[in-house]
C-alpha cells in the first residue's frame, strides 16, 4: 500500500536525499516476512539501497552538503520518495554512474567484495565457486572474482541465467537444477575441488557444494535464498581443513567503518576501470514495488530490478 506522509527531517548526523533509484535485495523479502535478523518497528516501507540528490543535512554532518549526488544502503525504508538516514550510510556516487547503477551498487558489491577479498582471501589462481550466480550478489561476486584472478564457475538454475553469467565473466557454469552438482564440480576440476564458495542460497546446495571443496577451502555463509538454512556436519570441517566463514556485511560496515571506506573506495576505482558492469535487468517506477518484490520472493528476477521515482 502506498500512502503520503510528511516529509522527513534530518536529525543530528542525519541526511535527506530525495530518491532517484532504490533496488531489491533479497533480504527485503526476507524482512516482510520476518525471517531477516533486522526486525524493523510496524509500519514501515523495505528497501535497503538506493541512490539520489542530497535535500537537507543535520547538525554535523560534513561529508556531504544539499545537491550532492549520492548512494546509500539504508536496510529498510528506501522505497520512498524522501528518505532519512544517517551520514555514514551515504556515499558519492563514482564518476559518472547513472542513478540506476548506483541504486545497485553499495550492497550487492560491498557484500561480495567483503566475502571475497576480506572473509574468504580469494587469491589469484584459486577456483571460485559462485551458488545463486544470477542474481545481484552472484553477478558481483563473479565480477570481483574475475578482477582478482580466480577461475569461476557459476551455479544457477537455467540456461537463461547461465547465459547471463558467462557474459559477466564465468570461465565454466554449472546447472544445479538439472545436473549432480558435486559430479559437475568434480568433473570441471580434474577432482580437486574448489577453493572458495561463495553461498548466498543455502537449502540443499550448501552441503554438497561444501563436500566439494579442496583441502584449506572456505564456505561463505552469505544468505539462505532458498528458504532453508542448512544443518551441516561438522566433521566435515575437520575431514577437509576447511572454514566455514560467515558473511555479515552490515555490521562489516557499521564495525570496521575505516575498512569499510577503503573497500568502497577500490570497488569505485574498480567501476571506473570497466572492471565491474553492475546488470540492470529492469526498471520499474516505485509504485509497483509491491509487484517487483513479489518477483523476487519467486525467485524470477535476474541480475537488479530498480524501482525509480
Amino acid at each position: 500500500m502506498v500512502e503520503e506522509v510528511a516529509s522527513p527531517t534530518p536529525g543530528p548526523g542525519e541526511v535527506v536525499i530525495s530518491m532517484k533509484a532504490a533496488s531489491l535485495n533479497f533480504f527485503d523479502v526476507l524482512i516482510i516476512q520476518d525471517k531477516y535478523q533486522v526486525k524493523p518497528s510496524l509500519p514501515f516501507s523495505p528497501g535497503g539501497e538506493m541512490s539520489g540528490v542530497v535535500k537537507a543535512v543535520g547538525e554535523g554532518v560534513a561529508r556531504v552538503k544539499p545537491g550532492d549526488r549520492v548512494m546509500a544502503y539504508t536496510t529498510f525504508g528506501a522505497f520512498a520518495e524522501e528518505v532519512k538516514t544517517h551520514e555514514r550510510r551515504v556515499l558519492p556516487i563514482p564518476g559518472t554512474m547513472d542513478f540506476p547503477t548506483a541504486a545497485s551498487f553499495v550492497i550487492t558489491y560491498g557484500t561480495s567484495d567483503h566475502a571475497l577479498s576480506d572473509r574468504g582471501a580469494l587469491v589469484a589462481g584459486e577456483t571460485l565457486l559462485v551458488l545463486g550466480a544470477a542474481g545481484g550478489v552472484g553477478l558481483a561476486a563473479i565480477e570481483i572474482g574475475k578482477v582478482l584472478g580466480a577461475r569461476v564457475i557459476a551455479c544457477a538454475s537455467s540456461e537463461e541465467k547461465l547465459a547471463l553469467c558467462r557474459a559477466h565473466g564465468a570461465d565454466e557454469t554449472i546447472d544445479y537444477a538439472a545436473e549432480d552438482l558435486r559430479a559437475q564440480i568434480n568433473q570441471l576440476t580434474g577432482g580437486r575441488g574448489v577453493d572458495v564458495v561463495f553461498d548466498p542460497v543455502g537449502g540443499p546446495y550448501t552441503e554438497p557444494a561444501l563436500r566439494s571443496t579442496t583441502w584449506r577451502g572456505r564456505l561463505l555463509v552469505v544468505g539462505f535464498a532458498a528458504g532453508e538454512i542448512p544443518r551441516i556436519p561438522l566433521n566435515l570441517a575437520l575431514l577437509k581443513g576447511c572454514s566455514i566463514v560467515g558473511v555479515y556485511w552490515g555490521d562489516f560496515a557499521r564495525r570496521e567503518p575505516e575498512r569499510f571506506a577503503a573497500r568502497m573506495t577500490q570497488l569505485g576505482e574498480w567501476y571506473r576501470e570497466g572492471r565491474l558492469k553492475p546488470h540492470v535487468s529492469e526498471t520499474l517506477p516505485l509504485a509497483r514495488a509491491a509487484e517487483a518484490l513479489g518477483r523476487m520472493a519467486s525467485r524470477q528476477v535476474q541480475g537488479k530490478v530498480v524501482l525509480v521515482a
